[in-house]
């Protein structure tokens, strides 16, 4: 018996949640570079490294998703090979 291979599913709500608390977040630290009591390039060094740690954020996001998609795809050939090799042996054949 087989079962299928259930992907989770994120709910709309979940994924506005995620969205309002990142927008928030980034919010919440460009307005406090802005005001910190600093000159204006220790300003726009903070504000670049902000932009730059966001930008690898998701590129390392991204490179984790794509990795676990294809952990998956190779595991459902694989399931599948296995699966149509008990189909096709047959343990009471004597004939080699």
């Amino acid at each position: 018996m087989s079962t299928p291979n259930a992907q989770p599913r994120s709910t709309s709500a979940f994924i506005a949640q995620a969205a309002i608390a990142f927008g928030v977040s980034f919010l919440g630290v460009g307005v406090g570079v802005c005001y910190l009591p600093l000159d204006m390039w220790q300003r726009g060094f903070l504000a670049m490294s902000l932009l730059f740690l966001v930008t690898s954020t998701f590129t390392l996001a991204k490179v984790v998703r794509d990795q676990h998609e294809a952990a998956t795809v190779h595991g459902r050939i694989d399931q599948a090979r296995l699966e149509k090799l008990l189909a096709e042996h047959d343990p009471f054949n004597t004939v080699s």
